[in-house]
């Protein structure tokens, strides 16, 4: 089974959508699971996972309902407010909701301690204990406060966003590998390949460009815990669904059948249990 791992849907709102720029105008419309179904098809790919692309309830409820219509939306990973005293009962209101596969939050725009604050590590050890995953989704600089939250709650199933998104337009990679190699020690934290052409020079990238983090990433993390995602829409700012497949099937390629299956699909499947 082939899955793209990370990718959005939303009824475009400019201010719910403020981090849309006006550079940004491409992704300045609705995206809706009638878009995305014919890329999917075309790339042969069966399903992906929708997330979270508003701290809100009403977002959560917003994808489950698309996954409610739509099989090829295996799972959702939502958003809540894990910090909130009443977790427990927001949680025991999705507790029929299937689809629920994990939760996420927009940590990178927050300061680094905020995730080691008492009531987060909390609800990240709440939501552990009821099965979901837990979406990273930080810069570089976050990454020594990742792993100290990850630490605290060993039991707990992480994915790293984006590999954290490392500079790739400057081409510096070592610090954000010394910065992101414990995480890749610890057996239950793994990493999507998504979202790089958005941090490399988006008229000019190359494949090249990429091919160095999705080495380290492939090294580090290898393929039982590595997953592909296309971070559909957003990647259109860089370049096509078609093109964002196509390097990582490239890379692929010089990979047993095994290890090519995992991270075009089996391991998104096993992390995400769908």
């Amino acid at each position: 089974m082939k899955i793209d791992s990370h990718q959005h849907f939303w009824k475009y709102d400019p201010l719910k959508h403020s981090w849309i720029t006006p550079e940004m105008n491409r992704i300045q419309r609705n995206f809706l699971p009638a878009d995305l179904f014919p890329l999917l098809q075309e790339a042969q790919i069966d399903g992906c996972i929708a997330v979270q692309a508003d701290e809100s309830q009403r977002e959560t409820d917003y994808l489950l309902d698309l996954a409610d219509q739509h099989e090829w939306i295996l799972g959702v990973v939502g958003w809540a407010d894990l910090g909130r005293d009443d977790l427990e009962d927001v949680l025991d209101s999705f507790a029929e909701q299937s689809r629920l596969v994990g939760f996420r939050e927009v940590l990178q725009s927050k300061d680094p301690q905020y995730m080691l604050r008492e009531e987060f590590v909390r609800g990240v050890q709440k939501i552990g204990k009821r099965g979901y995953a837990y979406d990273i989704l930080t810069f570089p600089q976050h990454l020594s406060a990742a792993l100290q939250l990850v630490k605290k709650c060993p039991d707990q199933r992480f994915v790293i966003d984006h590999l954290s998104k490392p500079e790739i337009k400057s081409g510096e990679w070592k610090e954000w590998k010394k910065l992101i190699s414990p995480l890749a020690e610890r057996e239950l934290v793994y990493c999507k390949i998504s979202g790089m052409v958005t941090e490399a020079d988006w008229k000019k990238w190359t494949t090249d460009d990429l091919l160095p983090y999705i080495e380290i990433a492939l090294e580090l993390f290898g393929p039982e815990r590595l997953m592909f995602g296309s971070d559909w829409p957003v990647c259109l700012l860089a370049g096509e669904y078609e093109q964002i497949i196509q390097v990582v099937a490239d890379f692929t390629e010089q990979l047993t059948e095994s290890e090519r299956d995992l991270i075009l699909g089996e391991t998104a499947a096993d992390f995400y249990k769908v």
